[in-house]
């Protein structure tokens, strides 16, 4: 990884940041933190990647001339780049083999959100990739696996479930040395409004029917009935279905909803890795049971009442299509 080698400080016609902004990443995330984070590689290798999304995120986006990097590639840049990492180039794919390896071994928990008729589930796509997933994300340093659900909830999808989890609900399984706890979050109002607080980590957010996510399995990566590809979603199918099981809904299922899954949010220009434009589709109750919201923009259209039926067909032929 010694190719991306940064030493001029003069903007490179190549793409490479320049060093001033180098210097800037490493004083801000390397070494203005806590004399406990600089204790160990793995500390440091994650620092090194907050400063990554930071750079992808902000720097290259206000920037367009400058090049995207890989994590391993902007790895070998900053300690190429940094002074204090410097001493370590020579040794720095041990280095980074070492902290993938660890990274599966961080616990992992989120939420399984379940709408109020229990039918349907709130997945996430990724932003690169065309898994789906139920958002969880790693815990923090000292972080209890509760609040590392509530912060990668919000984050995936913005929204807190807080109020709603329930320490003594969740479902848990190991994957290799990786520990997966997921919270189930019942009885979300499925016109509930959602969109990721970080940017380029999600490309969509969906309400996906249980019932197409079978089989389940112990198959970390696995497609649903309809070909949907699944990442950490059907191990855990089974013991959502024995919960659900011994729970009542808020809500009978409606015969007026569409018999598929159901896209609330969409980024677009995701696999592009451009500045993201967002949309959201959102479900909307019949007329009669419609409320206008009382926040928010547009607020001379709040007596607008959609035609559902039309909205619910033009779905349809989307994801048939």
């Amino acid at each position: 990884m010694s190719g991306l080698h940064r030493s001029s400080s003069a903007p490179s016609k190549n793409g490479l940041p320049p060093q001033e902004l180098l210097d800037d990443l490493c004083s801000r995330f390397v070494l203005n933190v806590p004399k406990e984070d600089q204790q160990s590689f793995e500390r440091i290798l994650f620092l090194v990647e907050y400063a990554h999304w930071f750079y992808e995120d902000n720097s290259v986006e206000k920037n367009p001339s400058l090049k995207s990097f890989t994590l391993k590639e902007f790895t070998s840049l900053m300690f190429n780049s940094c002074d204090v990492l410097k001493p370590y180039v020579p040794h720095i794919d041990d280095i980074f083999k070492d902290f993938t390896s660890y990274k599966v071994r961080v616990p992992v928990t989120g939420a399984i959100i379940l709408d109020e008729t229990f039918e349907r589930c709130l997945l996430v796509k990724g932003w690169k990739g065309s898994s789906w997933s139920f958002p969880r994300g790693k815990k923090n340093k000292d972080e209890e696996d509760h609040t590392c659900a509530v912060r990668e909830v919000l984050e995936e999808t913005g929204f807190d479930v807080s109020k709603l989890l329930q320490k003594d609900q969740f479902l848990e399984m190991t994957f290799g040395q990786q520990r997966v706890r997921l919270y189930i979050i019942a009885g979300v109002k499925e016109d509930t409004s959602f969109a990721p607080q970080t940017k380029k980590e999600i490309s969509e957010i969906a309400w996906q029917r249980l019932d197409e996510l079978q089989p389940a399995s112990s198959d970390v990566i696995s497609r649903g009935m309809t070909g949907l590809k699944l990442y950490m979603v059907s191990p855990f199918l089974t013991s959502l279905r024995s919960w659900i099981s011994a729970h009542q809904p808020p809500v009978a299922p409606r015969l007026d909803r569409p018999s598929r899954g159901l896209s609330v949010w969409k980024a677009k220009n995701s696999s592009t890795g451009s500045s993201s434009v967002l949309s959201e589709i959102q479900l909307n109750k019949p007329a009669v049971d419609a409320r206008p919201p009382d926040t928010g923009p547009g607020k001379s259209f709040r007596n607008f009442r959609f035609d559902t039926a039309s909205i619910y067909r033009a779905m349809e032929a989307g994801f048939s299509s």
